[in-house]
């Protein structure tokens, strides 16, 4: 564990030096919480529209991109308000528009429902992933730093999918310049070993009390030794460096692909985290069997890929951080057969 922090403190920013250690991202994120409510002594959390951080009970209540995450499971805990995320394309807004728009319905959910006096944290993940995979702009993000500031909220930036290289960076949050109270981590951490981590300013770990949070497995030495061995393998093997080229490579892919089928709405995304929105007629509601039936005919020809947003209408490019330039241009290709066999 401890190598790994002493890893850990060379890619992530130099204000953040407390280390918690979890298995899993619901984990990480319900410590984040937790961490938040008793370091500022209040109680409310404000996420956005299309989060999803979790599956467990608390961050059930965090999540809201889609109603099969929630629906059954209630009553789910409370102290949780939705505020809406400058998601561009759906609002037929520019970025700069949508930011502001957000923006301006973030104070309104401040003097209206959630007062700062009790909202403990602004809970985003840094890109947005089961949502639709959607990059918020810088301004979007650097205006939250300012909120949180001006209120005495805290910011954390969910890191558990965007993490980890997925971006071309070390963490998302490098790509607005944004530093955040507390993060957290998943996934990529240890390369598919069980390893999650909640990370802060120590000053902030320290309000914790010894004992109040924690968990049998986490940090285990096997999972720490995965971490350690994946950060080394994405810095000595340049996959930041990869996972930037291959990205702008991918896009400009699916960039051409769009321009042949209107039905591709959108294509989005930082490295190697793409999501290509389709749309019927401007519906993304009428567009989930489109991208159902083109991720079924990739499969037939070996490219698996996921579907994400509310309608599941995005389909979400995820490729390994190593993946080469010869297998991108087979990925491209195969999308594109699935597009023709699937779209007449």
């Amino acid at each position: 564990m401890l190598q790994l922090i002493e890893e850990l403190r060379k890619i992530v920013p130099p204000s953040i030096d407390g280390f918690f250690f979890s298995n899993s991202g619901a984990e990480a994120i319900e410590g984040a919480v937790k961490l938040a409510r008793v370091a500022t002594g209040k109680q409310n959390i404000i996420v956005f529209n299309g989060s999803f951080h979790g599956r467990t009970a608390g961050t059930m209540a965090l999540t809201t991109s889609k109603t099969i995450y929630r629906a059954g499971f209630g009553p789910l805990p409370s102290g949780v308000f939705v505020s809406p995320f400058p998601y561009a394309y759906r609002l037929g807004m520019t970025e700069e528009q949508a930011s502001q728009y957000a923006l301006e319905q973030l104070e309104y959910l401040l003097a209206s429902q959630t007062a700062p006096k009790e909202t403990a944290a602004i809970l985003i993940e840094s890109v947005m992933g089961e949502g639709g995979y959607i990059v918020p702009p810088k301004s979007f993000m650097k205006g939250l730093r300012e909120i949180c500031d001006k209120h005495g909220i805290l910011l954390i930036f969910d890191e558990v999918q965007s993490g980890f290289g997925r971006t071309g960076k070390w963490f998302a949050l490098e790509h607005f310049g944004v530093v955040p109270d507390i993060m957290t981590v998943a996934k990529g951490i240890a390369s598919g070993l069980p390893l999650s981590g909640v990370f802060s300013r120590l000053d902030l770990m320290k309000k914790w009390d010894v004992g109040s949070h924690g968990g049998t497995y986490g940090g285990n030495a096997v999972a720490c030794a995965a971490g350690v061995a994946t950060i080394r393998a994405i810095r000595e093997e340049k996959m930041l460096e990869n996972a930037t080229e291959r990205g702008i490579q991918l896009m400009t892919g699916l960039r051409k692909l769009q321009e042949e089928y209107p039905q591709i709405g959108d294509v989005r995304g930082l490295g190697l985290m793409i999501g290509t929105e389709f749309q019927v007629n401007g519906r993304a509601d009428k567009a989930k069997q489109i991208s159902k039936d083109v991720v079924h005919a990739a499969e037939e020809h070996n490219l698996l890929l996921l579907t994400c947003g509310t309608y599941d209408n995005t389909i979400r490019w995820i490729p390994p951080l190593n993946v080469s330039s010869q297998q991108i241009n087979d990925g491209l290709k195969i999308f594109a057969e699935a597009l023709k066999d699937t779209i007449k």
